[in-house]
C-alpha cells in the first residue's frame, strides 16, 4: 500500500505536481463554500483514471455536468494530525475531447465532537490523468451566496453550521460545460502532498455514501400551489438522513426556512441544524446540501410563493439491510426492525450516538452498534467497525489513556468504562470473531495492551478506581460504580487474553489468565454478599447492571443464578444502553422466558410507539417529545443482537464464521425466521414449535459448518433430514449436530405425541 501510494505520487510529478489549492480570496472562515472548476481535453476516453481527492471538509464533484460524488470526504481525522482522502476511478465519466470538472467544497472551520478542524480550507486532487491534478491551472471562487444562518446556532458539539443561501448572490451554473469562467480566479497553491495542516493523507476506509436520489415525500400538499404563508409539513417514509429540495416561483428577497421534527421537537435538548434560502426573482430550485434527519420535513414558505416541487434526497452509509428477523411476537419483530433502522441512521462518517444533537462516536455506543451491524447489515458495514477501532487507538494519548468520542476537536475526556468495553471482549474481540479480520487485531493490540496496563490493581487483585475525565458508568441512578468499573476491567482482560492467544503472544496470554483467576476469586470474596454483588460502601438500590456484567464475564458461577434472577425481576435501573447486557445475561443463564418478559416490559413504550421508526435514548418521551434524550439512539438496539445471537442462536465459534453455532433459545416464542448475513455467507435459521413436534431448519453457507442443537423441549426422538439421530432412550440431552454446507432440518417428535 505504501509503495503504491509512493509510486502514484511519483507518476504525478512527471508533469505539474498536485497541490492543495484555495481561491485567492479565501479567508478560512467557518462555513465557507468554495467553487473549483477546470476544463481539460483528453486525446482519448480513458479506461481507468484512479484519482485521489481530499478536501477540508466536504466536497461535491461534477464531471460534464453529471453529479459523480454527493458529499465526498470524511470528517477529520484518522488521528489528531492527518486527513482522509477518497480514491475514485473517474474514467466512466470522462470523454474523449473536452471535459468540465467542477468541485464544490464545504469548509466547516469549526471543531466538534466528530471533527478535528485543520484551521484551513483546501482541496487536493491527484490523478493518473495529470491534467486533472489540482494546481494553479484550476479556476476558483469563494461563493458569496453561501452564508451562515443567524441564531439559534447549532450547539458546540457539531462542526457543521446552519446554511443560509442567498440566491441573489449566486455565481450561476458554474458546474456547467458552457459556463464562462473568465471571472473566476486562478487557484492559490498551498503546498504539495504532506503539507501542513493536512499532513499525511489516509485512504478513506469506508465506502462513499449511498445516494438514493431525489424522491417525493410520502405525504405532501398537492402541487403546484401558492403558499398562504403557512408551514408546509411533508412526511418521510422513516427517520432518514436527508437534504431537502424545492422548486418555486416568486419575488426576490423572501426567506424560506427548512428543518425537520428533530430540529423543532425531538432535538435531544440542544439546538442542531436547519437551512435557510433567500429567493431571487422568478423560477428557481435549490437543494440544501447539509444533511439533516427526521420523520417529517418542514418548509416555512412566505405568502404568495408558488411551489411546484418539494422533494428530498436520502443519503447514508453504503450498505444493505441484509439481515432479518421475524417471529410470532409482534413486539420482538418491531424491536428488531426499529433497531435496524436506528442503527443505519447512526452511521455516516462514523458511528454516531445520534444524528442531530452530537453526531459523535461515543465508543460505548459503537460497541453496541458494531455488534448489531454484524447481524443486521451487509458485509460492507464491517468497514465502519474497523474504522472505529483504528480511530480509537490512533487518538490514544501519551499517558496511554483512550477517550471518546474520536475524532474530536473540542473534547478529550476519558470515560474509562467505555474505553475498556471497546478494547475488551465486546469490542475488539467481538469484531474479530465476527469479521475474521486478523490484521485489525494486530493493529490495535499494542495500544489496547497499553491501555489495560494503565489500570492499576490493589493488593487484593481488583482495581483501584479509575475516575478518568468523566466518571460515567451509565445514564440513570443506582450505579454501583466500583463494581461496574471492576467488571468492565475484567471484560478487558478477557478480550486481551483471547487476543493474545490468537496472535501467538503466549506470555501475554498467560499473564492475563493469571490476572483473571486472581481477580475472580478476589471479586467474589469482596463483593458477593449471598444475595447480590454489591460494594459494601455503595448505599443505593442493588444495581442490575453489575449482576449482568458478572454473569457475562463468567465471574458469577451457576449457583448464584437464582439469586441474580430475582434481582433482574425486581430491580430495573439500567438505561436502554445497559439493558442489552441484562437481556444477554438472562439468556446466558438460561432464563430466556424471563428475559423476554423483562425486555418487553421495559421497551414496550418506545418499541410500540407508532409515531417513530427509531428507538429512543431514554425509556420514553414526555409530552414535549424530549424526555431528556433523542428519539434515535442506536445504543437502545442491543436487543437486535440478542434476538439473532441467543433467541435464534447464531454465533461464530471460530473467527469469520468458518464454524458457528446454532443453539436457539426461543423461550415461549413459537416460531421465528432469521437471516444472518455473515462474512462467510448468509445463514438462515427457522423454528416452528407445534403441538406434536418442533422443527428447526438451518441453511449453512459454502465453506463453513454449523454446530446445531434443538432448543429445550420434551422430545422422544430427533430426526435430521428425516433420519433418526437421537432418542430419549439414549439417556442424555439432545446432542450437538455437525452440519456441513447445505440445508438441514432437525425435527423433534414430542413425548406426549409419540
Amino acid at each position: 500500500m505504501l509503495c503504491q501510494a509512493f509510486c502514484f505520487r511519483a507518476a504525478a510529478q512527471s508533469t505539474e505536481a498536485a497541490q492543495w489549492i484555495v481561491p485567492s480570496t479565501s479567508k478560512d472562515e467557518p462555513n465557507s463554500w468554495l467553487a473549483y472548476r477546470k476544463v481539460v481535453s483528453l486525446s482519448e476516453k480513458p479506461t481507468q483514471t484512479i484519482t485521489k481527492i481530499a478536501a477540508d471538509s466536504k466536497y461535491w464533484l461534477w464531471i460534464n455536468e453529471k453529479l459523480v460524488v454527493f458529499e465526498g470526504g470524511l470528517k477529520r481525522g484518522p488521528d489528531p494530525d492527518n486527513t482522509y482522502y477518497d480514491e475514485i476511478n473517474l474514467a466512466p465519466y470522462l470523454l474523449k475531447g473536452k471535459n468540465t470538472i467542477a468541485v464544490l467544497v464545504w469548509y466547516f472551520g469549526k471543531e466538534g465532537f466528530s471533527h478535528k478542524s485543520s484551521g484551513k480550507a483546501g482541496l487536493y486532487i491527484e490523478s493518473q490523468a495529470p491534467s486533472l491534478n489540482s494546481n494553479k491551472t484550476w479556476k476558483t471562487e469563494q461563493l458569496k451566496a453561501y452564508q451562515t444562518a443567524a441564531a439559534p446556532v447549532p450547539n458546540y458539539r457539531l462542526p457543521e453550521s446552519s446554511i443560509l443561501y442567498d440566491a441573489s448572490k449566486e455565481l450561476g451554473n458554474w458546474q456547467g460545460r458552457e459556463f464562462n469562467d473568465t471571472s473566476m480566479q486562478p487557484a492559490r497553491e498551498l503546498g504539495t502532498y504532506g503539507t501542513s495542516p493536512w499532513n499525511k493523507l489516509v485512504k478513506r476506509p469506508i465506502p462513499l455514501f449511498k445516494d438514493f436520489g431525489l424522491k417525493n415525500y410520502t405525504k405532501a400538499p398537492k402541487m403546484p400551489f401558492v403558499s398562504k404563508g403557512d408551514t408546509i409539513v411533508c412526511n418521510l417514509p422513516y427517520n432518514a438522513q436527508i437534504t431537502p429540495y424545492f422548486k418555486i416561483e416568486g419575488a426576490a428577497g423572501q426567506k424560506i426556512t427548512m428543518y425537520t421534527d428533530n430540529y423543532l421537537l425531538f432535538l435531544g435538548g440542544e439546538v442542531n441544524l436547519r437551512a435557510e434560502y433567500i429567493t431571487k426573482d422568478g423560477i428557481q430550485e435549490y437543494e440544501s446540501l447539509g444533511w439533516i434527519n427526521g420523520h417529517k420535513a418542514y418548509y416555512v414558505i412566505p405568502k404568495g410563493v408558488k411551489v411546484t416541487a418539494l422533494k428530498y434526497r436520502e443519503t447514508g452509509y453504503d450498505t444493505e439491510f441484509s439481515g432479518s428477523f421475524t417471529s410470532s411476537s409482534a413486539f420482538l419483530n418491531k424491536l428488531w426492525h426499529k433497531a435496524q433502522r436506528t442503527l443505519y441512521l447512526n452511521m455516516r462518517d462514523s458511528y454516531m450516538d445520534c444524528p442531530e444533537r452530537e453526531r459523535a462516536q461515543w465508543t460505548a455506543d459503537a460497541v453496541n452498534e458494531s455488534g448489531q451491524a454484524f447481524y443486521a447489515l451487509s458485509k460492507s458495514s464491517t468497514a465502519m467497525s474497523r474504522k472505529w477501532l483504528h480511530e480509537l487507538v490512533a487518538w490514544q494519548k501519551k499517558d496511554s489513556s483512550l477517550f471518546s468520542p474520536s475524532p474530536a476537536g473540542n473534547w478529550d475526556k476519558e470515560l474509562p468504562d467505555q474505553s475498556m468495553a471497546s478494547v475488551g471482549y465486546y469490542g475488539l474481540w467481538n469484531y474479530y470473531l465476527h469479521s475474521g479480520d486478523k490484521q485489525t487485531l494486530k493493529d490495535v493490540y499494542d495500544a489496547a495492551k497499553r491501555y489495560v496496563a494503565a489500570w492499576k490493581l490493589n493488593e487484593k487483585g481488583t482495581i483501584i478506581f479509575r475516575p478518568g475525565g468523566w466518571t460515567w458508568g451509565d445514564w440513570g441512578d443506582n450505579r454501583d460504580m466500583l463494581l461496574l468499573y471492576n467488571l468492565w476491567y475484567y471484560m478487558g482482560l478477557k478480550g486481551m487474553q483471547l487476543t493474545a492467544d490468537e496472535l501467538g503472544k503466549s506470555t501475554d496470554a498467560e499473564y492475563y489468565r493469571q490476572l483473571m483467576q486472581r481477580f475472580k476469586t478476589s471479586f467474589n470474596a469482596q463483593f458477593w454478599n449471598g444475595n447480590s454483588y454489591r460494594d459494601p460502601d455503595y448505599k443505593g438500590k442493588t444495581d442490575d447492571r453489575t449482576q449482568a456484567l458478572a454473569v457475562l464475564a463468567d465471574v458469577a458461577d451457576a449457583e448464584k443464578y437464582p439469586a441474580i434472577l430475582k434481582i433482574f425481576q425486581t430491580e430495573e435501573h439500567a438505561s436502554p444502553y445497559m439493558e442489552k447486557y441484562v437481556f444477554e445475561a438472562m439468556f446466558a443463564m438460561g432464563y430466556e422466558k424471563e428475559a423476554l418478559a423483562r425486555h418487553e416490559k421495559r421497551f414496550t413504550p418506545m418499541v410500540m410507539n407508532s409515531k417513530f421508526t427509531t428507538l429512543f435514548e431514554v425509556w420514553n418521551i414526555d409530552s414535549n417529545g424530549v424526555g431528556g434524550g433523542t428519539i434515535n439512539h442506536a445504543w437502545s438496539g442491543g436487543g437486535l443482537t440478542i434476538l439473532s445471537q441467543y433467541l435464534s442462536g447464531v454465533s461464530p465459534i471460530t473467527p469469520g464464521y468458518k464454524q458457528f453455532s446454532v443453539k436457539p433459545q426461543p423461550g415461549d416464542v413459537s416460531s421465528f425466521k432469521t437471516l444472518v448475513p455473515s462474512v462467510a455467507g448468509d445463514i438462515k435459521v427457522s423454528w416452528n414449535n407445534q403441538v406434536a413436534s418442533a422443527t428447526l431448519e438451518v441453511t449453512v453457507p459454502k465453506g463453513t459448518e454449523a454446530m446445531a442443537t434443538m432448543p429445550k423441549g420434551s422430545y422422544d426422538h430427533i430426526l435430521l433430514n428425516s433420519k433418526k439421530v437421537w432418542s430419549k432412550q439414549d439417556n442424555g440431552k439432545p446432542q450437538m449436530f455437525r452440519l456441513t454446507a447445505g440445508s438441514w432440518t432437525l425435527k423433534g417428535i414430542k413425548i406426549s405425541n409419540y
